[in-house]
């Protein structure tokens, strides 16, 4: 980590989103700029049209250094954010709320370059505003997603998608996948190594040593095989092998009844849960912290944190948008960058 307050690379996202609006509202935030300093990956011409559009105030106080898309991130002042403003021939035509390849292209090159720039030791730290799927595979940028770019783009490395609220978090066993395929996607390794980096998060973001329980996958946990032999096969043997390990694991627990204690108002019986889809483990964590949630990607040899929502295209650039979920996520990231 930087000397002092952490700096923290924060990619704009699909320009025709609320990213860019968004970003600009941390940049003026004098409580965010306690906590770090911001590097914006971005392009200045874009944003000023999003700060008029939108009637966000210019801020005031900040660095703009001219970027161009390979280049190494100069030295730059550590007293105020920082614009590294990208060349960006189709700023000036980018129309809010629709899908563009110029704006999938983008977001690719800014997270690309946030990456080199982290691995070269100038940030300490990722937040990514929302990226449009549909847009990068536009651009010809075939990813389901930040988390998959990010693997390849660090080497390989096996991330597991996480989510971060004051009372919940909640890690997924597989990602963006067809619900039909999660089954034969779900092995002993896969979701042991799910169950390490999920207790280890718990242990820095909590200093103790975390409860960490795991869901079934069928209905009533597979009613002793009736419903499916997921649990017997590859659940409880994953349990067993991170229980062998020291790990304080229970499960396979029953979905259906793994968060009442939200509805009855009880505190959380587990530091962490292991969800074996997307929605199995999403639908409980946006009813309750549907403005504050925080998607933090484990796994990587860097911190990446990003708002828990999309690129919200119905309301970009109306200064509508709600940027608590980004600050959650800056907060976060300034929080482990420092831990």
């Amino acid at each position: 980590m930087s000397l002092g307050r952490p700096r923290l690379a924060l990619t704009l996202g699909d320009a025709a989103g609320i990213g860019p609006e968004l970003a600009l509202r941390m940049v003026s935030d004098p409580r965010i700029a306690r906590l770090c300093q911001l590097l914006i990956y971005g392009n200045q011409a874009l944003l000023q049209r999003v700060a008029r559009a939108s009637g966000v105030a210019w801020p005031r106080d900040w660095h703009v250094y001219p970027r161009s898309d390979d280049a190494a991130a100069p030295s730059v002042a550590s007293d105020t954010p920082v614009l590294f403003d990208f060349p960006f021939a189709e700023a000036a035509n980018v129309l809010p709320g629709r899908v563009q390849a110029a704006c999938g292209r983008q977001a690719h090159t800014w997270i690309c370059a946030a990456v080199r720039d982290i691995q070269a030791g100038s940030a300490d730290g990722l937040v990514t505003a929302p990226i449009n799927k549909a847009a990068l595979h536009a651009a010809g940028v075939n990813v389901p997603g930040h988390t998959e770019l990010l693997a390849g783009l660090t080497g390989g490395a096996t991330p597991c998608m996480a989510f971060h609220a004051d009372r919940l978090f909640v890690a997924l066993a597989t990602i963006h996948e067809a619900l039909r395929d999660v089954p034969g996607l779900l092995t002993v390794p896969g979701l042991l190594h799910t169950i390490r980096l999920t207790s280890a998060a718990c242990a820095r973001l909590n200093g103790a040593s975390p409860r960490i329980a795991v869901l079934a996958l069928n209905p009533h946990a597979g009613e002793g095989g009736l419903f499916g032999c997921e649990e017997r096969e590859v659940i409880a043997p994953a349990i067993a092998a991170a229980q062998a390990e020291g790990l304080a694991v229970s499960g396979p627990l029953v979905p259906d009844t793994a968060f009442t204690w939200i509805a009855a108002g009880k505190p959380p019986p587990y530091d962490g849960y292991v969800a074996m889809y997307h929605d199995q483990g999403l639908i409980p964590f946006k009813m309750t912290a549907f403005d504050t949630g925080v998607n933090v990607t484990l796994g990587l040899p860097l911190i990446r944190t990003s708002p828990d929502h999309g690129t919200a295209f119905d309301l970009a650039w109306q200064g509508l948008a709600s940027a608590e979920s980004l600050a959650c996520a800056i907060r976060l990231a300034a929080r482990m960058a420092a831990s």
